[in-house]
């Protein structure tokens, strides 16, 4: 004899995020009331908080645009029980069938919700799932659902570490919503995570500046913790009086050409390539990550630039050199450069650097960085030209202020020059091709230089 058909409970939906559909929720602590505690969950995917009840109470809602008269004592409200029951209903102002319209809104939100909504569907509807809630006339015989409303956190307010979670994946949220560079808001998350796991109660901006006071970081790392913890402090509604901390002005670091060839040469081929590739343009690091195969154009050398921190979009012109290792690369994908994240590309040129500053014992190598080429693209090329707008193009500025800053002057007058001579015409082309200027003319030779 076959097994009955109902003789197998079907399996339980997985949760789901109300507002967004998502099953990419985590736990997001409890909320304690007197009848009952409440697990509260929080989706990765959207940000939206809701609550579900940790037993199977029924909670009767608003079905259809109709309220209920008189409740229900039966155990299953289901819905083939709610369309099959004799309930007396009272129709409201909108008495229509089921559409879709808004979900009730998180726990988070500072505005009282009703539960006179119209639910998107039953299948929806979760009956284990709490619904936030404010009594209105006409809705006397609703079961009772407890009526919550936001208040500001208190400082010194201890939470634990999943509300920490919770409170630190909104912030990303709110960042990402106001329209910060997704660098910006994974650097400010790290730094909140790194205060909080090192002591820093982030509920208490005296904590908070104790904290960051004691690192060991730079001025301008503090600097940016600072910034970091005053967006946080907002999503608290919280105030304080931040500390100052302005880093003082210094010279970037420029290395030598030689230097910078070598630590080309000893990367392997995608971490040289996207150094060569900043080396000749000058471009952010960002910018070069973002490069898409769409952007170069092989026939003219060139490369177009989408900018970032509000900067002009340029196009440059390559050498032949950078052209041949672009078109080495895997065309796996819709950028000239497949890593998973920027991050992961800087710690992986990180630990090649450091291998090939101890092989050449040279530790001026372990100071270049990717910034590094901005800074020596932007010195060479003013000391070529002497034209500070030609330079302050070149690195998409809109403000002349920004290009001093990139822009040092360097004493070349005790430096080393290669001399050649021509006089056919096929020389001189192939000493300009070399990056020689031209100097002189004596005896019907031209002369020529080029820095070592």
């Amino acid at each position: 004899m076959g097994k009955s058909a109902h003789s197998k409970r079907p399996a339980k939906p997985p949760l789901c995020c109300p507002e967004c559909g998502s099953t990419r929720v985590w736990k997001d602590g409890f909320r304690y009331t007197r009848q009952r505690d409440v697990q509260r969950f929080l989706c990765k995917l959207c940000g939206f908080r809701f609550s579900q009840t940790l037993a199977n109470i029924q909670v009767k809602v608003n079905i259809s645009g109709q309220l209920l008269e008189q409740s229900n004592s039966g155990k299953n409200l289901l819905q083939s029980n709610v369309f099959q029951s004799d309930f007396p209903v009272k129709p409201t102002l909108e008495d229509s069938p089921f559409k879709s319209c808004e979900h009730v809104t998180s726990h988070t939100s500072s505005k009282q919700t009703i539960t006179e909504k119209v639910l998107n569907t039953f299948a929806d509807y979760n009956r284990e799932r709490q619904v936030c809630a404010a009594l209105t006339r006409g809705a006397k015989n609703l079961i009772k659902v407890e009526t919550r409303q936001e208040k500001p956190m208190r400082e010194g307010t201890k939470l634990s570490k999943p509300d920490i979670k919770g409170k630190i994946i909104e912030y990303i949220w709110r960042l990402k919503n106001d329209g910060y560079a997704d660098s910006t808001v994974e650097n400010y998350a790290r730094i909140l995570r790194i205060l909080y796991e090192r002591g820093a109660d982030l509920w208490s901006p005296e904590s908070v500046k104790h904290k960051i006071r004691q690192q060991s970081w730079s001025t301008g790392r503090k600097m940016i913790s600072v910034h970091a913890y005053s967006n946080f402090i907002k999503l608290l509604g919280l105030s304080w009086n931040p500390p100052k901390y302005k880093p003082p002005e210094k010279l970037p670091f420029i290395p030598q050409e030689r230097e910078i060839d070598d630590l080309i040469a000893g990367c392997s081929y995608k971490i040289a390539t996207f150094l060569q590739l900043l080396k000749e343009t000058g471009m952010r690091a960002g910018e070069g990550f973002n490069t898409k195969w769409i952007d170069l154009d092989t026939i003219q050398n060139t490369v177009r630039v989408t900018p970032e921190k509000n900067s002009r979009p340029r196009i440059f012109k390559i050498s032949n050199h950078l052209i041949a290792m672009l078109n080495r690369l895997p065309r796996d994908g819709e950028r000239l450069f497949n890593y998973a994240s920027k991050a992961s590309l800087r710690r992986t040129f990180e630990k090649q650097r450091k291998r090939i500053a101890h092989k050449l014992s040279n530790p001026r190598i372990q100071r270049i960085s990717f910034h590094t080429l901005r800074h020596w693209k932007a010195t060479m090329e003013y000391h070529r030209t002497k034209d500070i707008l030609h330079v302050m193009q070149l690195l998409g500025h809109k403000n002349i202020k920004n290009t001093l800053k990139y822009t040092q002057l360097v004493n070349f007058e005790d430096d080393d020059y290669a001399c050649k001579v021509a006089r056919e015409p096929e020389e001189i082309k192939a000493l300009i091709e070399l990056g020689f200027d031209y100097i002189t003319e004596q005896a019907g030779l031209k002369f020529f230089r080029k820095r070592k």
